[in-house]
């Protein structure tokens, strides 16, 4: 089995294994790397070079690779990585962020986010697809931003409630957070994270940065965000909001986010200490990774088993369970790949060298 570690794609992931491989979505295609017998990893392949890769998705029930290119498109292999296709019929943005999967009324559709922000789903994998078009008919849509240029927002992240996938979620960057009961015929704009603060916004920080958003297992009415101003939970399916991190913590800008499948009270957010303004005079996001095993009350830093001070921001972030066990994975616009075994207790540099896993030109403001 492989699994993925991209910026905008799948996070999550069940088996009864480890995976022996792992595709990793850079600046440069993809690259594999391959586990052997003695958990030593190595780069076995570069898939689609060229392309700078910003969300990596092995659909379950086809088991074909989608992979979502930053103005590159959609692209897909039917046999594991060996041959790819360009499928764009129906896809009028070619600046690809995310892409997401799931089955409504027993049937598989792949969704994918684009800049401007548009969402798109296909129902034939990938053959063909369609804009969601209610997306864009909620009142903030004139608003919706970027602080980079050209200033155009984008969908960053797409989640469904597991236990009625007809619920979904999409975060703008920058415009908010948007919800659909009626698998996308609708969509509210909820609030509430992003109203009377209880701390001052930093300089460059907006309450409107949505990063991502997860609905732990088994706990339908329960929504976690990150964002540019930190992480947030909801227990009523986002009507109201309580602050679990601000940005004076020691990750001031959180963007990764992991939530165990089988174990919904253990999390993990990764991140830079400050928002991307500073890495431009600063080329540092001095970044880190926190774990909090009471669904986000409280957060215990892991920096001390990190390897060292992170320069590159951790853009990507991919947690696998099996049996009693799991690994994470954590990749960053220095190239680096990390990994526990352990639950975050411990890491080491699987590969170094790799091209920047990074969103957009993220990984430029830190040269």
């Amino acid at each position: 089995m492989a699994i993925c570690i991209s910026h905008g794609g799948t996070t999550t992931y069940q088996s009864n294994s480890p995976a022996a491989e792992l595709l990793v979505g850079t600046v440069d295609g993809i690259v594999v790397l391959r586990r052997d017998n003695h958990a030593n990893w190595t780069v076995q392949a570069n898939l689609l070079k060229g392309l700078h890769i910003h969300a990596l998705l092995i659909e379950p029930e086809s088991g074909f690779i989608f992979a979502g290119a930053h103005k590159g498109g959609i692209h897909v292999s039917k046999d594991g990585g060996v041959a790819w296709e360009k499928k764009g019929q129906g896809i009028t943005e070619e600046d690809v962020y995310c892409l997401a999967s799931t089955v409504m009324d027993g049937k598989a559709k792949v969704f994918a986010g684009t800049e401007p922000a548009h969402l798109f789903v296909s129902d034939d994998f990938g053959e063909s697809w369609r804009e969601v078009e209610s997306l864009r008919a909620v009142p903030s849509v004139s608003k919706w931003t970027f602080p980079a240029p050209p200033h155009v927002g984008h969908v960053k992240n797409i989640a469904f409630n597991s236990e009625n996938s007809s619920e979904i979620y999409v975060c703008v960057e920058q415009g908010g957070l948007l919800k659909s009961d009626d698998a996308g015929a609708t969509w509210i704009e909820l609030h509430g994270f992003d109203e009377q603060l209880p701390f001052p916004l930093p300089e460059g920080a907006f309450a409107d940065d949505l990063h991502r958003v997860l609905i732990p297992q088994g706990q339908p009415n329960c929504a976690v965000i990150s964002s540019g101003i930190g992480v947030c939970r909801s227990h009523d399916g986002g009507k109201t909001w309580e602050h679990l991190t601000t940005p004076q913590m020691r990750i001031g800008y959180p963007d990764a986010l992991l939530i165990h499948p089988r174990r919904p009270s253990l999390l993990f957010t990764a991140g830079a200490r400050e928002n991307p303004r500073a890495w431009r005079t600063t080329h540092d996001a001095d970044a880190s990774i926190a774990r909090s095993r009471d669904g986000g009350n409280s957060w215990q830093m892991l920096d001390g088993g990190l390897p060292g001070h992170l320069r590159g921001n951790i853009e990507a972030m991919a947690l696998e369970a099996y049996d009693s066990s799991s690994s994470l994975f954590a990749a960053n616009t220095d190239g680096e790949i990390l990994f526990s075994g352990d639950e975050g207790g411990s890491w080491r540099k699987i590969v170094t060298g790799l091209p920047a896993v990074s969103k957009g030109e993220h990984y430029l403001r830190l040269r």
